[in-house]
């Protein structure tokens, strides 16, 4: 039998951290590891960010491998300048994410990217007057040339011109019709036509703050030049598609990066649902969020949603409870590091790369 543990002359009990079933830490051994995951594995028995990270992906793969489970990437910041496109194209591809909920200029530069056009590495002798007179639009250390949006204006123009009038406009319809004339017409990978050809709706709540948003007003006032009947856009169309898909679930996910209006969009389903049932129009559960991860360097103490943690938005109502089986993780770091390590390492362990994917 074990000997009981005895105070000491200060009064304190010296605890035995195996008997106490405490999670030992290792020294990172870069010798050992040879593939991301295995990096990653490595960081998650370590400390700080690093820990994070690691658990992190241990909650996406959770996510991944819940097949009742229904996962939902939220977007914001220029992720797509940033050259995330293709690591969202896995995450899709690889049946991992089953919704998208945006901001608009993510889906812009992203569209950008997926007509084969390129952003360009910002050079500081460069004062931003001169960028603006050269048509070079700057996203911190990275240029979207003016050019390129207006490529896209032409793109969105053909799609909103076959556009009956009669049918109503949303993002997610929107982003599908925009995904299909790029698996149609052009060959490389982008996030929409992922989207479209793995049927993952892509939602953009605030369109109208957006490049493309813009597209659609200037569409609009093109089509009153010509006398034509000009198209209607509801948002609430977005709304009640998203809620029907997600009342219709098991189990849901939600993988954010970043934060703003598309995490707060995604999150407040949960707070619909419970007023359905509270306030009469529906008999049914709760419905809230399982899993949770999200990656954001926003500090909580703001106030703002963007850092505010999973826990405070189970007294929303928004998330399941740790204590009743919800599990989440918060990684507070720039999503150009941290999720090509998470998905990197997610990807591998259920086999995607072994599969020929993302080549």
């Amino acid at each position: 039998m074990p000997k009981p543990q005895k105070k000491t002359a200060t009064g304190r009990v010296l605890h035995d951290p195996v008997k106490d079933k405490l999670r030992p830490m290792f020294p990172l051994d870069l010798s050992r590891c040879r593939t991301v995951d295995e990096l990653v594995r490595a960081m998650g028995n370590t400390a700080f960010t690093g820990r994070q990270i690691g658990d992190a992906a241990d909650v996406l793969e959770t996510m991944a491998r819940d097949k009742d489970c229904f996962v939902v990437m939220t977007l914001s910041g220029a992720l797509t300048v940033a050259k995330m496109g293709l690591v969202f194209c896995d995450l899709i591809e690889s049946g991992v994410v089953n919704a998208i909920v945006s901001t608009g200029a993510l889906m812009a530069h992203g569209l950008v990217e997926a007509t084969g056009l390129s952003h360009f590495r910002y050079n500081p002798k460069m004062d931003d007057k001169e960028l603006f007179e050269a048509g070079y639009n700057r996203v911190y250390d990275s240029l979207e040339p003016e050019t390129n949006l207006d490529h896209i204006e032409e793109v969105m123009d053909e799609i909103l011109t076959n556009w009956d009038a009669e049918e109503l406009v949303c993002s997610w319809k929107l982003h599908r019709k925009i995904g299909e004339h790029l698996h149609k017409s052009f060959p490389g990978r982008g996030i929409l036509k992922s989207a479209y050809e793995h049927d993952v709706p892509v939602f953009v709540p605030a369109f109208s703050d957006s490049e493309l948003g813009i597209d659609f007003a200037l569409h609009k006032i093109a089509r009153q030049d010509a006398k034509r009947p000009v198209l209607r856009f509801d948002p609430f169309l977005d709304f009640e598609k998203f809620a029907d898909t997600m009342l219709a679930t098991k189990r849901m996910g939600i993988f954010t990066i970043g934060g703003g209006v598309p995490r707060n969009w995604s999150q407040q389903f949960g707070v619909y649902a419970e007023l359905l049932a509270r306030r009469g129009y529906r008999k049914m559960p709760l419905k809230r969020y399982n899993y949770g991860l999200r990656i954001c360097p926003e500090p909580v103490h703001w106030g703002g949603l963007s850092g505010s943690t999973y826990t405070e938005a189970v007294s929303w109502g928004k998330f399941v409870p740790p204590e009743e089986g919800g599990r989440f993780a918060e990684v507070f770091d720039d999503a150009t590091v941290a999720l090509p390590l998470i998905a990197g390492a997610v990807l591998q362990r259920i086999g995607y790369f072994k599969r020929g994917n993302g080549k």
